[in-house]
């Protein structure tokens, strides 16, 4: 996928926006989803989703990246406090070929474990989709640092 291509309404982000499809939520605002990566590269693996429809980074109006990184820069304190990683890695990728596999926005907070290795960002390559109720766990002790 090159960066520059229609916005696809059927991504599973879109879906999740839409209600069509299940997600375990952190946060939610009229402009910003959070959830648990059903696929996480480490334990308690966050995901921020701008609502306004964008492939990529290059295309999220201006308004919508502040919002977009100030809520990441929110959720990536409550992750820390909830769960006390030893480090945190958030990214974002912007097209395929820099590893971006959903073609909705959105960043990764992932947090990392001293000697424990992080499982891989491809899909079928890395530690298989996560349990609902584990994952529903997670995000409640995140929830509880959001406020």
């Amino acid at each position: 996928m090159t960066l520059h291509a229609p916005y696809d309404t059927e991504n599973i982000f879109a879906k999740i926006l839409r209600g069509e499809m299940p997600c375990v939520k952190v946060y939610e605002d009229s402009h910003i989803l959070s959830i648990m990566d059903a696929f996480p590269q480490s334990e308690g693996h966050v995901l921020v989703i701008p609502k306004a429809p964008s492939r990529n980074l290059l295309e999220v109006s201006s308004k919508d990246i502040g919002r977009l990184f100030g809520a990441v820069q929110r959720i990536t304190v409550a992750v820390q406090a909830a769960l006390k990683p030893d480090g945190l890695v958030v990214t974002q990728f912007n097209g395929a070929p820099a590893g971006q596999t959903v073609f909705h926005t959105h960043v990764h907070i992932i947090p990392r474990y001293e000697g424990k290795a992080m499982a891989s960002h491809e899909l079928g390559k890395g530690g298989g989709m996560a349990d609902v109720a584990a994952l529903e766990v997670i995000a409640e002790k995140i929830r509880e640092k959001l406020g």
